[in-house]
């Protein structure tokens, strides 16, 4: 069987967390943290070596290389031994150590996924203002150390409006808030094409919730261990955090009846074993604030989620930003908060029509426009909302063109068609490396192949290779 009968395998990777799985599944087989615990005492061994003992220094390197942990198994390393130290290869939603990187690719591959990377396509994703030598050195890595047949990388925010779980038929025209463990997007896309000008970031994630929960549980004394203290914050953000409508009458609640709303919390010290229990109050609450009150928390960045939106729709084509409007979607696990979209969707409302009334009243009242529908998507799939569009798109049956009906295809329809095995074929006979940094659309009508008539593909921020022209373009002497 060659790689074109077997599922591509889709790997979402992010700050905090990487989603791992098959293409055609609805959920990704595999969540795991992404971070490496490496054991420094080979590293160390491996650079303090004399270059007369070459020996020893290749045997600790290659050591080195064999001993390390991904996921819940390294976070469990470094607790128990100190010999092994946690490094963290994306940050803000940037790969920040490729060796790291490498690694954990590694892991996920034959470890979790149990696959031989020579037998699968790839679709791995990648931040929307990810620079193209990151693409480059993915690439690299894909092709050269695991020898993949076939690569794909995604802009997360377009897989996100490619899940379709908004209607029956897929809105490939939105707004995609994208708010992950190390970083924030604000991406509009219409009709499949990222507006790079109107694309906003900003510096407060899913990171600094669990920062703030820390702070304020530090700041009210708790009996918590000072080394347990982050990963107790997490696990109260992700199990008892909401988002509230007003947080002056959400302070009152509390006040009145402690009983009801104040949570306990009980762990056991890593070090000594010895229980202990906290008090879980104000912070259920005022973690998720951040993204609508942001001076709570940090003097540097005081503008509102809700605000952000609003402009970036605004720096969008006047024609499409009704559109926009109504097609707000949430994905990445720090949306996840009990009414948090209700919230959003409260707060935009009341910035729309503020500025709608204000138009109004500035030409006299005579003149009346039409109400502007906002309208945030919610559902419980946006925590892995960019891998199950990863999915679908890799395993969409539009898209398994058979060989035969690819001769008069050309660049306009290999540069469209993602792990198609006619892509493949088509793009064989295509010089170099596809690489895309700005939408490209095309219509392939019914006489060149299989697809109803005047099916449309607009996809855009990927990049698109085969190993083949990988080894043309970096090593001229292979014979490939």
């Amino acid at each position: 069987m060659d790689a074109t009968s077997r599922p591509a395998v889709v790997i979402d990777y992010g700050t905090g967390y990487t989603k791992m799985g098959f293409a055609g599944n609805v959920e990704p087989c595999f969540i795991s943290p992404t971070v490496v615990a490496v054991n420094e005492s080979f590293l160390n061994q491996s650079r303090t070596s004399s270059k007369a003992n070459r020996l020893a220094q290749h045997s600790a390197g290659v050591m080195a290389d064999l001993d390390f942990f991904i996921g819940e198994e390294a976070l469990t390393k470094s607790r128990s031994s100190n010999t092994y130290s946690l490094s963290y290869p994306i940050k803000h939603g940037q790969v920040d150590n490729w060796d790291a990187m490498e690694r954990y690719w590694q892991q996920c591959i034959f470890n979790y996924l149990r696959c031989d990377p020579e037998d699968h396509y790839f679709l791995l994703t990648e931040s929307p203002l990810t620079a193209p030598e990151s693409r480059e050195y993915t690439g690299e890595i894909m092709f050269e150390t695991f020898n993949v047949p076939g690569l794909y990388i995604a802009v997360n925010s377009v897989l996100a409006l490619a899940a379709g779980y908004t209607t029956s038929k897929c809105e490939m025209t939105g707004v995609v808030v994208d708010v992950g463990d190390g970083a924030t997007h604000v991406v509009p896309v219409a009709d499949g094409y990222v507006i790079g000008s109107s694309i906003k970031s900003i510096p407060i994630s899913g990171k600094d919730v669990t920062l703030f929960i820390q702070q304020l549980m530090r700041e009210r004394g708790e009996n918590i261990p000072p080394e347990d203290s982050f990963e107790v914050a997490r696990k109260v953000k992700e199990t008892h955090c909401y988002t509230c409508s007003d947080i002056v009458k959400e302070f009152n609640k509390h006040d009145k009846e402690p009983a009801k709303y104040i949570k306990h919390w009980r762990g056991i010290k890593p070090k000594t074993g010895a229980p202990y229990s906290c008090d879980i109050g104000y912070e259920r609450f005022l973690g998720p604030e951040v993204f609508f009150n942001p001076e709570i928390y940090s003097s540097d960045f005081t503008t509102p989620l809700p605000a952000v939106i609003d402009k970036c729709i605004q720096s969008a084509p006047i024609d499409t930003r009704r559109a926009l409007y109504k097609n707000i979607v949430l994905s990445g696990g720090s949306t996840m908060f009990k009414d948090f979209g209700r919230r959003l969707q409260r707060d935009l409302k009341k910035i729309v029509d503020t500025r709608v009334l204000t138009s109004e009243a500035r030409l006299g009242g005579g003149i009346k426009s039409q109400p502007v529908e906002v309208n945030v998507v919610s559902h419980p799939i946006q925590r892995f909302a960019v891998w199950f569009g990863g999915s679908v798109l890799a395993s969409t049956p539009e898209l398994a063109i058979q060989k035969q009906n690819t001769k008069n295809m050309e660049q306009a329809y290999a540069a469209q068609i993602l792990f198609s095995r006619a892509c493949i074929d088509a793009k064989n006979r295509l010089p170099g490396i596809f690489r895309w940094h700005y939408p490209m659309k095309c219509f392939i009508t019914s006489s060149s192949c299989s697809l109803p008539l005047r099916t449309q593909f607009t996809w855009s921020g990927c990049i698109f290779m085969d190993r083949r022209r990988w080894c043309k373009m970096w090593t001229p002497s292979l014979n490939c």
